[in-house]
């Protein structure tokens, strides 16, 4: 991929974006090495923020019914008003950022010890078929439900970007 945007002070700035065939062999991956940085300089330069609504953040910063009241009417703003916006922000971030890791191993522990035994049986073409058999030293585990858990906060943080995508902006 190559991208290349003109100059940013000019109103009718060019853009040249390039898209190679390996770009889309994991396009999550591709997209998160630009929506990352890109996210983590909206955050730092952010002049304001989009109303973010209470059931997307955790219970300490949302608002009250009263002070819900003044946001949609009077387009005041509630102490938490801008923590909102950034918790929202970090999420996108580190969910973007998990698409650039290798996350999973963390919820890996143990040693493999398998082998592969031939059986009896033959497949439909009469070829062998051999079945994996653990061995006395496989202490092999995954935590799945702490890999649950981290997928579905990685979920929701692009869920956020999706939903709150046209607060994007400086």
């Amino acid at each position: 991929m190559y991208v290349k945007l003109g100059n940013p002070s000019r109103k009718n700035k060019a853009e040249t974006i390039v898209i190679d065939d390996f770009d889309v062999w994991n396009l999550d991956h591709t997209l998160a090495l630009i929506i990352v940085p890109a996210l983590k300089v909206l955050k730092k330069k952010k002049q304001g923020s989009p109303f973010v609504k209470n059931e997307d953040v955790p219970e300490h910063l949302r608002a009250t019914e009263e002070e819900l009241k003044h946001n949609d009417t009077g387009g005041d703003t509630d102490k938490h008003y801008f923590e909102r916006w950034d918790w929202v922000l970090d999420e996108m971030i580190w969910a973007f950022q998990q698409k650039l890791e290798d996350w999973e191993e963390a919820y890996y522990s143990g040693e493999t010890d398998t082998s592969f035994v031939k059986i009896k049986e033959k497949d439909e073409k009469g070829e062998e078929l051999y079945e994996m058999v653990n061995g006395p030293n496989h202490t092999f585990e995954i935590d799945t439900d702490g890999m649950k858990k981290h997928q579905d906060r990685i979920d929701n943080g692009i869920m956020l970007f999706a939903k709150y995508y046209g607060g994007l902006w400086d």
